[in-house]
């Protein structure tokens, strides 16, 4: 059922590492999703999952204090290299527009090749978004990355290379209203949920229906409980095992072409859902 659509959103989908170098010399890695939205090289991703970048210049302030002998507590978990890696060596985001509220960033890749993508993404019409439409979230879940850093530079294995798309199905079950946002309150905070969870990696990948057309950017993964909680043995011991639905929450496609508009992005629109 999606396997013109995965084709067409693994075009314009692309994995988004984050690597980490610590005050105590450690290293950590970690995998998410984001889409090119045009020939001008303009991407879109979750915001948090760009968030430790604020968080490494905030790390950086308080280093250089205690460098400075303005502080006298040594955080051996201060950020003091990061890395954003967006799907090739040469690509560089130097600014982020963000909707923290909504889960969105924007921002533009420098000296962007519009020949490296074959295609871009379509949006659907907000109007044509309703509950029991099938959609697949696609995304680079269930992959290790491991960086290390030298010569002042994170450096992968080539071998980890492509990396490789996993998509997942799931069914609109609400529509959900986060309030207002913005300095005029104009701005609706809105979400997509669907009948299967999101997977780590996924986020800030595309949600698409059968035709290809976003219909919004996965964010996270909500766990309701069921309001049972049955008992079973462990060790001679009675457990109660409470029950939870997971539900994946993705940034809805009206929310998404606002942010697009109020940054003057543009985009692709589909006329109607297929």
């Amino acid at each position: 059922m999606f396997v013109k659509a995965i084709e067409k959103a693994s075009a314009f989908t692309f994995p988004l590492i984050i690597s980490n170098k610590y005050q105590d010399g450690s290293i950590s890695s970690s995998l998410g999703s984001f889409i090119i939205l045009n020939e001008e090289g303009w991407m879109l991703t979750a915001a948090h999952i760009i968030g430790e970048t604020s968080l490494h210049q905030a790390h950086l302030k308080e280093y250089n204090e205690y460098i400075q002998g303005e502080a006298t507590v040594l955080n051996p978990k201060w950020i003091l290299n990061h890395s954003l890696w967006f799907g090739a060596d040469h690509h560089r985001v130097h600014e982020f527009f963000v909707l923290p509220e909504n889960d969105l960033a924007i921002g533009k890749i420098e000296n962007f090749d519009p020949a490296s993508v074959r295609e871009y993404p379509r949006f659907i019409a907000p109007g044509s978004v309703k509950a029991g439409r099938s959609l697949c979230k696609l995304g680079f879940p269930f992959y290790d990355i491991q960086a290390t850093f030298t010569e002042n530079i994170f450096r992968y294995d080539p071998g980890l290379f492509p990396i490789p798309r996993f998509p997942y199905e799931g069914m609109v079950t609400r529509i959900i209203s986060g309030g207002v946002t913005g300095p005029d309150a104009s701005n609706e905070i809105l979400w997509i949920e669907t009948s299967s969870p999101g997977l780590r990696g996924q986020s800030g990948g595309p949600v698409f229906d059968t035709a290809g057309h976003v219909w919004g950017i996965q964010s996270m993964t909500r766990h309701l409980p069921l309001g049972f909680s049955p008992t079973l043995q462990k060790n001679g011991v009675t457990v109660e095992e409470n029950q939870f639905i997971n539900l994946g929450w993705c940034a809805h496609v009206q929310a998404v072409l606002n942010f697009l508009d109020q940054h003057a992005v543009t985009c692709y629109r589909a006329a109607d859902a297929e």
